[in-house]
């Protein structure tokens, strides 16, 4: 089965990927922060005798089970938090087998449930969150306050419970100079940009996150409208404005020799793939390059240090993975 993020999705060439994460916790168990680990076992069997006999495509992973290069591939891979991979004890993730929804237990709150999607699908999303969601209310206690909505172990998580983001690549607005004051723009309408990975982290190959910051005093699908909306304009700026870019012969001669170095190169690090895989990516949307997206999609993903090693199953230097890296990009572009 392919995994989520090979898949070409709705308004692909700005959004890579959509994500609905919501967070929960049980009546019956104190926050994360006060249960000792038996408790935590405890709560994360009973999640799994809920939703794993529903779902025959879950699988349920004990993070004391992996590595720790399998636990930060994951985290490149958006499966679970980084934070997540910092202690693995009374730790356990539900895992679908395309890798399109991820449960982590006893992360900052009982349950932080998320599904992805590629491309633009906010709808889909949160409709298959809501139906697992609906699984969890109707056989455990969730703690809910008719007042503040869902209680949560942070303040900022209260009421709905949920972030909406979209993965998104802006390489023009990024060129541009505009993601700062863009940045300024939409706190002001309940949403943030930040950098891949969230708060304080990069915009390695100008992918941003936009995701809603209000979760009190407005519905699920308030929030998920908004996201929309503004995704929408956003959407159409980045596209005006690449339009713009290709028609200088310096921009197209960047893309033409991005896809020139990856095609032939001996040796590579990640940083410097992710620039030229955002040109490229760039290329193929504009119809300058013909190459399937889902190439770029899974060059995107399984490129990145830990995954690179977990696939190998062995702990290579930066030097090796360099090496590594060049000859998998060679064979999937056909160099």
């Amino acid at each position: 089965m392919n995994k989520w993020y090979i898949e070409q999705g709705k308004d692909s060439d700005v959004v890579l990927s959509t994500r609905v994460r919501l967070a929960r916790n049980i009546e019956d168990y104190p926050f994360v922060n006060k249960l000792d680990t038996e408790k935590r076992n405890e709560l994360n069997k009973s999640v799994r005798d809920v939703l794993l006999p529903e779902d025959s495509s879950l699988s349920y992973i004990e993070m004391s089970s992996l590595s720790d290069i399998q636990k930060i591939s994951m985290a490149e891979r958006h499966l679970i938090s980084p934070e997540y991979t910092s202690s693995s004890e009374g730790r356990a993730l539900i895992l679908s087998e395309n890798e399109d929804v991820s449960i982590m237990l006893n992360e900052e709150d009982h349950i932080r449930l998320q599904v992805i999607k590629a491309g633009f699908d906010l709808e889909s999303a949160y409709k298959k969150a809501d139906e697992i969601d609906n699984i969890l209310s109707s056989k455990l206690n969730i703690a809910f306050d008719e007042r503040l909505g869902f209680l949560t172990q942070c303040v900022t998580n209260l009421g709905t419970g949920m972030r909406a983001s979209l993965m998104l690549h802006l390489p023009a607005m990024t060129k541009q100079g505009v993601i700062s004051r863009l940045a300024s723009t939409v706190s002001k309408l309940g949403l943030t940009i930040r950098g891949a990975y969230g708060e304080g982290s990069s915009h390695n190959g100008d992918i941003y996150q936009l995701s809603n910051q209000i979760t009190l005093g407005i519905s699920e699908k308030e929030a998920l409208f908004n996201l929309e909306s503004i995704a929408k304009q956003l959407i159409e700026q980045e596209r005006n404005a690449r339009k713009e870019l290709v028609e200088d012969v310096s921009y197209l001669d960047n893309i033409w020799r991005s896809y020139g170095i990856l095609k032939h190169t001996r040796k590579i690090s990640c940083s410097e793939f992710m620039e030229l895989i955002s040109l490229v990516r760039v290329g193929v949307f504009e119809n300058i390059l013909d190459i399937d997206v889902k190439k770029i999609n899974e060059l995107t993903v399984c490129m990145q240090p830990a995954t690179i090693n977990a696939a190998r199953q062995e702990n290579l230097q930066p030097a090796q993975r360099d090496i590594y890296r060049a000859d998998e990009i060679r064979k999937i572009l056909g160099g």
